[in-house]
């Protein structure tokens, strides 16, 4: 038996930020990040209708960027202080993954972190609040998934919570909101979203149910992704959409080891001054694992449905295989994405040398592919790649060679 869950309640469209108005509730925790909500006025709009619906409402300001477990165990701390009846995320993927930790802990104050961290083994949450994301970037679609990211700093990993307990229950997907964004961001977490739809269709659980949702939203930001990255607002709005339905398809179908690898990479080299931004290291690794999966016939099938969806053209299913790999790979041309760590510049963008030393890497390799192959996005890969192929395929990452095995 199979099962697709989404948020009970899904508003979208402009102005659909004032759904906050009709929430019934006493007292209203908002988690939001570094300030851009501020700055923008949307905290104060999403306060203001809190406070319309009669609650009282109580700020946790300043999540981080790839939220840490401290981050995580504070804020549960101001909402059993606090107690709330609704837990509001607004922002991007950061505090709407960190609010999602923190609803677990705040409902089981015993719990501990590597509890939280068995894939769905979460207890029943509601029984204190029930929780609305409300997203500001196009891509993690943490809004209506049942995925959360928490960083633990002390070993430089990435770990993914797992549980359709911590699907929101209420998603506000405003097209007003993403239009703030920055366009390294809308690169980012752009091609994080078709990594979502790519690796959702090639799973091993995918279904009738997600199928639909990842080939459309697939379609949608071969539209429209690259025009949103130039200033296209109309095409910034689509994406909003888009990153959402991708959302809906790997929450349900899950993802593969392409999430895996940027989980471990992404803060493992934290030490020498920068992390591989998720989105990016998405980006960098998709050619690379469409091309080691589709050593796998299966995959490669639905490799090359992808390909006529988008229509690529080819006549073989190998050549869609290879027609696919060089699109996602202009697109990051188009989008100033690096195609390989060696050229991962500290500030994200392609250099000729980039912040994660050679040496450093390799002495690394072994372990991040360990970490890698234990990760929660790797069951449902169509390939089951050992230790030593996960060395080697993260090796292909960092100098942008060829995956022949």
């Amino acid at each position: 038996m199979a099962r697709f869950t989404l948020p009970r309640d899904l508003y979208h469209g402009t102005g659909a930020l004032e759904a906050l108005k009709t929430f019934k509730g006493e007292r209203a925790i908002l988690c939001v990040g570094g300030g851009s909500m501020k700055r923008h006025g949307f905290l104060d709009k999403a306060v203001s209708y809190l406070k319309e619906a009669g609650m009282v409402v109580e700020l946790f300001e300043g999540i981080e960027a790839d939220p840490s477990v401290e981050t995580v165990m504070r804020g549960a701390e101001v909402m059993m202080k606090f107690n709330p009846d609704w837990i509001i995320a607004m922002g991007g993927g950061s505090p709407i993954d960190a609010a999602k930790a923190m609803w677990i802990k705040y409902e089981y104050p015993n719990i501990t972190f590597e509890e939280m961290c068995k894939v769905f083994g979460i207890p029943a949450l509601r029984n204190k609040a029930r929780f609305c994301a409300i997203s500001s970037t196009s891509g993690t679609a943490t809004e209506v998934t049942a995925f959360s990211i928490i960083t633990d700093y002390s070993k430089g990993i990435k770990y993914p919570i797992a549980d359709f307990e911590i699907t929101p229950d209420v998603a506000i997907v405003d097209p007003a909101l993403a239009e703030t964004m920055p366009k390294k961001l809308v690169a980012h977490t752009g091609m994080d979203a078709m990594t979502h739809s790519v690796e959702a269709y090639v799973s091993t659980a995918h279904c009738d149910f997600t199928d639909p949702l990842a080939l459309h939203s697939i379609k949608m930001i071969q539209s429209d992704l690259v025009k949103s990255y130039n200033g296209d607002m109309a095409c910034r709005d689509s994406m909003h959409n888009a990153q959402c339905l991708a959302g809906m398809a790997f929450s349900n179908a899950l993802l593969g080891i392409v999430h895996s690898m940027a989980h471990k990479t992404g803060a493992a080299f934290a030490d020498y001054g920068a992390h591989i931004i998720h989105g990016a290291a998405n980006a960098i690794y998709l050619p690379k694992v469409i091309a080691f999966n589709a050593k796998n016939e299966t995959a490669a099938m639905r490799y090359a449905k992808i390909a006529d969806f988008m229509g690529l053209g080819g006549e073989t299913v190998a050549e869609k295989v290879k027609l696919l790999i060089a699109y996602l790979r202009k697109m990051n041309d188009d989008l100033n994405i690096p195609q390989c760590i060696k050229a991962y510049g500290s500030d994200s963008y392609p250099c000729e040398n980039g912040f994660v030393p050679e040496e450093v890497f390799l002495k690394r390799l072994h372990d991040i592919a360990v970490n890698a192959i234990g990760d929660a996005c790797t069951g449902s890969n169509p390939r089951q790649p050992s230790v030593e192929e996960m060395e080697k395929l993260l090796k292909c990452c960092f100098d942008d060679t060829e995956v022949d095995f």
